[in-house]
């Protein structure tokens, strides 16, 4: 059998966890099968892997435009494969139109919905409409769809209720336990300027609407003043939102020390050392169909305090591997807390709660290190997939 992936995301062009995803799991598969990855961006020398480039004609055109000409580009590409499966919307529609012209499954995860993501409107224009539409006539058409999580099922049936439940399965992210680690290096801290005789809580994620950070940067300024805020947080989605990050960044500087902003990519083993030093690592996500940076981070034998919002429950035990902040959200897609000042009073509490019992912290780290290597293992969710690959291709085995 060959399964050809397609993905806006892969290494070394990686931004968030569908990238991750994509990498970990085809590296998984292609141990007992064929897997073409066809994927955005340029030209990788990898094996049994192809790039595509916006086409030139649409170099100056809406984003979504550009996608949109990416995924025609791919399309004549898949023949041959036995299953196509598309990560985002942004690999949706070659996914679709390519199953539709060469007579494939098509298979899609979900690592987050469109409908659940109305903020992009202001990244994209009207792109946002043609995104919305994409997913959505992919999603209606698609022979499966894996949701990351259970809390992603159920948003996905809530956000397309013509589909068929049957045909939505729940298939999690995983982790590699063996890259993601403890790591003790005392330079990587010095470098960045994190004090290690200091409690610190750490922020990992990009400037996005739905990662929360300026909830988190207003509760922060409620921490204890020996506490370090240290956030590795870059690729603003908009010049907006990333002013209002450097606002509120400024303004917790002015009031204590400790604060760390790194905007760089960092290598693996970097996250890992800054991970590893963290008091508690904090995910104040508004929408989170599973999030791979909690997972990152109990690998790491951080404690973790999430926001009990989509699949982070599912990750994160409270008071086993971490704690969960409470939120009531309004619904219409946004995520955004029905009463924010209570919200953000909330993570300070829990988050101060944490950060200030390090024996706790250190307890939730080591069991969050444990569950992420016997639940959240990338050969078992290999597997899971191709089994699925299996099925929607009819009686054609593996192998």
């Amino acid at each position: 059998m060959r399964v050809d992936i397609v993905s806006k995301e892969y290494p070394p062009a990686i931004y968030g966890g569908a990238g991750v995803h994509v990498t970990e799991l085809v590296r998984a598969l292609r141990e007992t099968i064929e897997v073409q990855v066809r994927a955005f961006g340029a030209d990788r020398d990898e094996p049994d892997t192809t790039s595509y480039a916006t086409p030139a004609g649409l170099a100056e055109a809406n984003p979504a435009l550009q996608t949109l000409g990416t995924d025609l580009e791919i399309v004549g590409d898949v023949a041959g494969a036995d299953v196509v499966h598309s990560h985002t919307w942004y690999a949706n529609f070659a996914g679709h139109v390519a199953s539709l012209l060469h007579g494939i499954p098509h298979v899609i995860t979900a690592h987050s919905l469109e409908p659940l993501r109305p903020w992009k409107a202001e990244q994209l224009g009207g792109g946002y409409a043609v995104s919305s539409y994409i997913e959505k006539t992919a999603y209606e058409n698609a022979a499966a769809i894996v949701a990351v999580s259970d809390g992603m099922r159920r948003d996905i049936l809530r956000s397309y209720p013509s589909l068929d439940p049957e045909k939505v399965s729940v298939i999690y992210n995983g982790i590699d336990v063996e890259s993601w680690r403890p790591v003790d290096d005392p330079a990587v801290l010095e470098r960045f300027g994190i004090d290690p005789s200091r409690p610190s809580v750490v922020f990992v994620g990009r400037i996005t609407r739905q990662k929360g950070l300026p909830y988190f940067l207003r509760a922060a300024r409620l921490l204890p003043d020996d506490v370090q805020v240290v956030l590795c947080a870059g690729a603003p989605d908009t010049p907006e939102i990333m002013a209002e990050v450097q606002a509120l960044v400024r303004e917790l500087q002015s009031e204590r020390s400790g604060v760390v902003w790194i905007e760089e990519f960092l290598q693996r083993d970097e996250l890992c050392a800054i991970l590893t030093a963290a008091t508690t690592f904090v995910c104040p996500s508004v929408y989170e169909p599973l999030g791979i940076v909690n997972l990152e981070a109990m690998a790491c034998g951080a404690a973790v305090v999430g926001t009990a919002t989509g699949g982070i429950p599912e990750v994160v035990v409270d008071g086993v591997t971490g704690r969960l902040v409470p939120i009531e959200q309004v619904d219409d897609g946004t995520g955004t807390p029905l009463d924010p000042d209570r919200f953000v009073a909330d993570l300070a509490a829990i988050l101060t709660e944490v950060v200030t019992d390090p024996e706790t912290a250190a307890r939730f780290g080591a069991a969050g290190r444990e569950r992420a290597a016997s639940a959240f293992s990338w050969t078992a969710i290999a597997d899971e997939t191709a089994a699925l690959y299996a099925r929607v291709a009819g009686s054609r085995t593996l192998g």
